[in-house]
């Protein structure tokens, strides 16, 4: 049915939203690529796969925040902070790419190279409901509520909290904002943190989703939202949310109508297209796209 698949390309939408954001997040404040993103995507499954033999679901998704936020912090340690000048783009993407296949290596060697299957989920999670004559399962409208959730609450904090001040500050100057007394070190961690926790989780939803955890997420699924992140425009939030919920859409549409082999190719055609006609995105912010006409 039609109304299940938008329901689809809803919840795979709002999974790259929340991917994407992490990257427009350290975009818009530290002006960088952050190429291990889509590997901590990845191993959120597998903070899933250790614990949810042992905890509910909602502990779970607390556990891979906080793993995916402490590997955040790590990866600014490692790959950005001793590389944080506007002539050291490169090596920063450079490192955080090397820090992304170490952890990838390391996966392969703790859990292997194969799809490993989750445990089954139990209760009212793993059944379904009719709506209007069309079965939704528990599991999806779940996910859909908690990742709408999270991104409101994103919004929230950076637009009504101490905190998101300090970001937006540090995002439009370092060098003003430290002026200003702000601690431009802790607000880098707090990002690095934040977008790197919300993307363990949307892959550890993607591994409930599945049914599977897979060393290849980083590269297929994360990867997209890269692309997302571009077609919304660079360190634009609001643009991560809405290309995300539209690239899902188109997705699961194409798989609806028999085109569901080109439908990994619409991401990427997408992107191209975007960036030939606008190319700082649809919603770039201001200084984002000054510099793409420049």
């Amino acid at each position: 049915m039609l109304a299940g698949q938008i329901v689809n390309g809803l919840v795979s939408g709002a999974m790259y939203a929340l991917v994407a954001i992490g990257f427009t997040l350290i975009i818009g404040v530290l002006d960088k690529l952050n190429f291990t993103h889509p590997e901590v995507f990845m191993f959120g499954g597998y903070v899933g796969l250790v614990a949810l033999p042992h905890m509910p679901v909602a502990g779970a998704f607390l556990m891979a925040f906080v793993v995916g936020g402490l590997m955040g912090v790590m990866t600014e340690w490692v790959a950005f902070r001793r590389f944080s000048g506007n002539d050291a783009r490169t090596t920063a993407a450079l490192s955080s790419l090397a820090l992304g296949l170490i952890l990838t290596d390391l996966v392969h060697k703790v859990w292997g190279t194969e799809p490993l299957r989750l445990p089954p989920l139990q209760g009212w999670m793993s059944e379904s409901f009719g709506l209007l004559g069309v079965n939704f399962l528990n599991l999806q409208m779940v996910l859909l509520a908690v990742m709408f959730a999270l991104m409101w609450g994103l919004h929230h904090v950076i637009a009504h909290t101490r905190m998101g001040r300090q970001i937006r500050a540090v995002a439009e100057s370092s060098a003003h904002a430290a002026l200003l007394g702000v601690n431009v070190l802790r607000v880098n961690q707090a990002v690095f943190f934040i977008s790197s926790g919300l993307a363990s989780i949307a892959g550890l939803m993607l591994a409930l989703r599945a049914d599977t955890v897979s060393p290849d997420l980083g590269l297929t699924f994360g990867l997209k939202a890269l692309a997302v992140m571009a077609i919304g425009g660079m360190g634009d939030m609001r643009g991560a949310v809405l290309a995300g919920l539209g690239i899902g859409v188109l997705e699961a549409l194409m798989f609806h109508f028999g085109l569901g082999r080109l439908g990994e190719l619409t991401v990427w055609a997408a992107m191209i297209l975007t960036l030939l006609l606008k190319p700082a995105g649809l919603f770039a912010s201001g200084h984002h796209a000054q510099e793409q006409r420049v």
